[in-house]
């Protein structure tokens, strides 16, 4: 039997023609061909370009990406609101900055949390005073390490502590000034007693530092914050403080509390009448004296450079913003940035500082 005759087929298109296909497919003209070849040619030249159009770089995706900030205390602290005023203003830098925190162990937790992040510039930390140079000494364990473990990004601020006496009964012992506090001490051994808001507070340790340096001795009477302590001051239980600037302000300026002297190495500009401890005891042996709460951000340790100095340039920017400058006044503050090198070798100084004032101090915590 002969083969079954092959079916037609277009010319120049390879499709069968079979029965009901002639009303549905039209015959490609060689011309049409032609056309569409050239087509598909530049289609298939174009789809690369296409596909990056549409996905973006790896440089634009990581700049994309939100930037977790950890405050490593309670929410509605004066660290946490600067932290959520500072976010807010790196927006337009750096992208969407969120605010996370992370309380306990004295800041020990969020500090770790960070530590132990990818360094990818996307975790960083409010750190403190006290999570990278008082709590290294004062706890008998933490389980980062304060210098190696991060890379320091900037300081935000430096608060003022001062040292205040209760005004009625410094009157009546004669206490009018920073030398006449320690002429008193000197010829009234143990008769003087300090607050503080707990041991191992700053408080507590600029008393510790105050009294090592001026040869002088006063009991230490911790309470729990520095609210009771202030409260024991006002109603005579304690003869002096070294309290928070902010915190002590209106009842300095109502008269019930005398300033003596500012606890950092310059003046403060909310209340420039008043000495820093430094200036007013030189002849007393304190020259040398400086006890600041500071606070600054901090990335995980092996953060690349060029990140560091996109994080930095970021947040020094927000650091100078009328906003940041308001809300850090409200804690008696200025904004005090500085570049990673210079706050590196700050922090390797507060945290060798602070090691020789916990253990003068005698405070520890398990």
């Amino acid at each position: 039997m002969a083969p079954a005759p092959a079916a037609p087929r277009w010319p120049a298109t390879g499709i069968e023609r079979r029965p009901g296909l002639a009303s549905r497919v039209s015959p490609v003209s060689p011309l049409k061909e032609s056309t569409l070849t050239t087509r598909r040619t530049l289609l298939a030249a174009l789809a690369p370009l296409s596909l990056a159009l549409a996905l973006p770089t790896s440089a634009h995706a990581q700049g994309s990406k939100s930037i977790r900030l950890v405050v490593p205390y309670a929410a509605g602290g004066p660290l946490d609101l600067v932290a959520r005023a500072l976010a807010e203003r790196a927006r337009d830098g750096l992208g969407t900055v969120i605010v996370e925190n992370k309380a306990g162990a004295g800041g020990n937790l969020g500090a770790d949390l960070v530590a132990k992040a990818a360094p990818d510039g996307q975790t960083l930390v409010m750190g403190a005073v006290a999570t990278h140079a008082i709590n290294p000494w004062l706890y008998a364990k933490i389980p980062y390490d304060a210098l190696k473990d991060f890379t320091p990004i900037t300081l935000v601020a430096q608060v003022p502590n001062v040292l205040v006496v209760n005004s009625e009964s410094a009157d009546k012992l004669g206490i009018r000034t920073l030398a006449d506090l320690v002429a008193y001490a000197k010829k009234n051994p143990a008769k003087l007693n300090y607050g503080s808001g707990g041991n191992g507070s700053a408080g507590h340790l600029a008393g510790e530092m105050f009294k090592s340096q001026a040869g002088v001795f006063a009991v230490h009477i911790p309470y729990a914050g520095g609210a009771p302590a202030q409260l024991a001051l006002l109603s005579g239980q304690v003869d002096l403080n070294f309290d928070n600037l902010a915190t002590a302000s209106a009842n300095i300026k109502a008269g019930k509390l005398r300033a003596l002297a500012v606890t950092g190495l310059k003046r403060s500009p909310f209340m420039p009448e008043v000495p820093t401890v430094a200036e007013a005891g030189t002849a007393l042996g304190l020259k040398d004296f400086d006890i600041t709460t500071w606070f600054g951000l901090f990335a995980p340790a092996g953060l690349p450079a060029d990140a560091t100095a996109r994080l930095h340039k970021g947040f020094a920017e927000a650091l100078g913003s009328a906003e940041i400058r308001a809300r850090l006044a409200t804690m008696m503050a200025e904004p005090a940035p500085m570049t990673p090198a210079a706050f590196a070798d700050f922090v390797r100084r507060e945290n060798a500082k602070y090691q020789q004032v916990v253990k003068l101090s005698g405070a520890k915590i398990d």
